[in-house]
């Protein structure tokens, strides 16, 4: 079974997010906008579990946190990805760091880069085309975020929550 770990941002953030991504990625209708704390990974139902228990433990000692977008960016060359860039708080990087030391001692396969993905899989021009009109506007956006969530894919490809984690001391 596949599971992963996201923070799902606020509605207002998703709607702005869905906008494009109706038109610009093809995973629109498997999983909501959000930003990936830990890519997908193989796990028994039973490891899952485990793996909740120590995610409960890092939410606890995880305080509330500030979410700040301002523009549009691209992992081009790399791959065609257009995305809301995700200031990288202190905050932030420590959860990332947390919950990959915990769920697995693999390497990831990239850089850890907070963003919100809102186009993928384009053709070279329309990557270019599209990005090129974004990327000069200016997307402001603040909340705070005060959960995280371990998912796990259904038969269908589509993603759904296993568990929501809250952050600080309940």
């Amino acid at each position: 079974m596949k599971f992963g770990v996201v923070i799902f941002p606020s509605k207002k953030l998703q709607d702005l997010a869905n906008s494009y991504r109706k038109r610009y990625d093809p995973h629109y209708s498997l999983i909501p906008p959000h930003l990936t704390l830990k890519d997908a990974f193989e796990a028994s139902e039973q490891e899952a579990d485990a793996f909740a228990d120590k995610l409960r433990q890092i939410a606890q000692d995880t305080q509330p946190f500030i979410l700040k977008t301002s523009k549009v960016s691209s992992f081009y060359p790399v791959n065609n990805v257009i995305y809301f860039k995700i200031d990288p708080t202190t905050e932030l990087k420590n959860l990332q760091k947390d919950i990959n030391q915990e769920i697995s001692s693999q390497n990831p396969d990239y850089a850890f880069v907070p963003h919100i993905t809102i186009g993928q899989r384009l053709s070279n021009d329309e990557h270019s085309d599209v990005y090129g009109s974004l990327r000069m506007t200016k997307f402001v956006h603040e909340e705070t975020i005060d959960r995280f969530h371990l998912l796990y894919q259904l038969e269908n490809k589509s993603w759904t929550v296993f568990e929501t984690f809250r952050l600080g001391k309940e």
